[in-house]
């Protein structure tokens, strides 16, 4: 076959990018087109998202696809991170600046939402994870503080449905995207419009939901004259990231429960795929989600705090002066003392302090641990202590599957950290295997391949990802001195 082009445009919290997937039938390649970065912008004492700077930068990077690709190129997707939306009037006007997970608006919002509707209630309607960042508590705080916007708004629109409609015009919510939100129904499928109406929340916002690799049409003839792209195809991928990136977790066991995923990036996202919602008290209690999945999977998992940790601490340290990139951080890292001081990740406190590593030190005060000083020593704590957080919740995933996890597949950003790669496995006592690194364009590109019929089940997708990637096997080491470190950390969450 003549090789084909695929156009990935993937957003995570720092940064863009316009990937090209070069297809031939057999394996995929990628090439980056354009970088951009990304992040909140404060304004007013909020913190937004600028949606015409993301979109401004995406028309370079397709229009650098079309000078090097042309007709080559079969369709286009997008994919970002969860919660987050734009709304349009009738007239599809943008309603407002569109507001960033971290804003401090939702605070308070999940026991206003109890008072209204039951958290068990809540969670037999929506089978998610409770936290504040959920769009429903995004809305909830929009009804509060700003109910005049609510008033005039007409469609709610996802991050990748916004920028889908900036592409082709189509007006839909994905579904792997729109099970983030907290407002959809875990075993219909569609919106849980009897509980919103509960909470006063407009129902008619919500437009139609649509599945991975469904077709929402051809570009816009305006954003075909400007970038130099033919008349291409818009395809919806699994539009979160972490729904894209465990479409090609490069399992050979798809169907099976004996594996578990950790997309690892400024969040962590560890769980298992299940074939059925789990619904239980029991993963209630232990604050599990089920998320929308591809070939109506689901994505039954816990949220980390993740990479953010390190982050924040690099941020930190580059405001005083040390300029040191993450290479140099785990190195110094690998050379401070092990297992001295751990945290909570999950710990409200880490969720945006002014300052990272204070916020590490005060933890570790507080719970009378030695408090970390040089900056390797507090990357060392971060990085154990998320180790250790992904062992908590590989235990809970294996009392609600009722399956021994015997691998753990590292996908994203994060499985090029080696050093966390193997705090893993030793937590864990099972083994991990790493990469690829850019899962999540994997599973864009190639939920578009399927979409043109070139692939015909979510297992043939993964073969490709096999062939088309290194992986690296990371076996458990230091059994007793991680296991004691392990019971130290489940004192912690108490």
């Amino acid at each position: 076959m003549n090789t084909q082009v695929y156009l990935g445009v993937d957003l995570g919290a720092e940064s863009g990018r316009v990937i090209a997937g070069i297809w031939d039938g057999k394996t995929i390649q990628l090439e980056e087109l354009h970088r951009f970065s990304n992040g909140g912008v404060p304004l007013a004492n909020t913190l937004r998202w600028d949606v015409l700077h993301l979109w401004a930068e995406i028309q370079t990077g397709l229009t650098i696809a079309a000078k090097k690709y042309g007709k080559s190129i079969v369709s286009v997707g997008v994919d970002t991170w969860g919660v987050d939306f734009v709304l349009l009037t009738k007239n599809e006007e943008i309603l407002g600046q569109p507001y960033h997970y971290r804003d401090t608006r939702t605070v308070g919002m999940l026991d206003e939402a109890f008072k209204i509707v039951p958290r068990a209630d809540i969670f037999k309607q929506t089978g998610l994870q409770f936290m504040e960042l959920n769009t429903l508590y995004q809305l909830l705080a929009l009804k509060k503080q700003n109910p005049d916007l609510l008033k005039h708004a007409d469609c709610l629109l996802l991050m990748p449905d916004f920028l889908h409609w900036c592409l082709c015009g189509s007006k839909c919510v994905e579904y792997t995207n729109g099970t983030t939100t907290q407002c959809m129904h875990p075993t219909k499928r569609d919106w849980a419009k009897a509980m919103l109406k509960k909470f006063g929340i407009p129902t008619r916002i919500f437009p139609k939901v649509v599945h991975p690799c469904t077709p929402l049409g051809a570009i816009r003839e305006s954003v075909s004259a400007k970038t130099g792209l033919p008349a291409i195809q818009v395809v919806a991928p699994p539009t979160h990231d972490t729904g894209a990136a465990v479409a090609a977790v490069p399992t050979a066991n798809t169907g099976k429960a004996n594996w578990a995923y950790i997309s690892s990036g400024t969040w962590s996202l560890m769980g298992i795929e299940s074939q059925t919602a789990l619904l239980s008290q029991r993963v209630l209690e232990l604050n599990y989600t089920n998320e929308g999945g591809i070939d109506n999977t689901y994505r039954v998992l816990k949220n980390i705090m993740g990479l953010w940790l390190v982050q924040q601490c690099k941020r930190s340290f580059e405001a005083n002066g040390k300029k040191l990139d993450y290479g140099e951080l785990v190195k110094l890292a690998e050379a401070a003392p092990a297992l001295r001081s751990i945290v909570n990740p999950n710990d409200a406190r880490f969720l945006n302090p002014p300052d990272m590593p204070k916020a590490i030190q005060d933890y570790c005060a507080e719970t009378g641990q030695p408090v970390p000083k040089t900056e390797g020593e507090l990357v060392r704590c971060a990085l154990e202590s998320l180790a250790l957080i992904y062992n908590a919740v590989l235990h809970g995933l294996q009392e609600l599957s009722g399956t021994p996890i015997e691998v753990i597949h590292i996908v994203g950003g994060g499985s090029k950290n080696a050093l966390l790669n193997q705090f893993t496995a030793n937590a864990c006592g099972c083994p991990v295997v790493a990469g690829p690194v850019e899962t999540t364009v994997l599973g864009n590109l190639l939920s578009q391949v399927r979409a043109s019929g070139q692939l015909k089940s979510l297992a043939e997708m993964r073969d490709i990802v096999r062939a088309s990637s290194d992986l690296v096997r990371f076996e458990p080491k230091d059994k007793e001195i991680w296991a004691k470190a392990n019971e130290r950390f489940l004192k912690l969450l108490k």
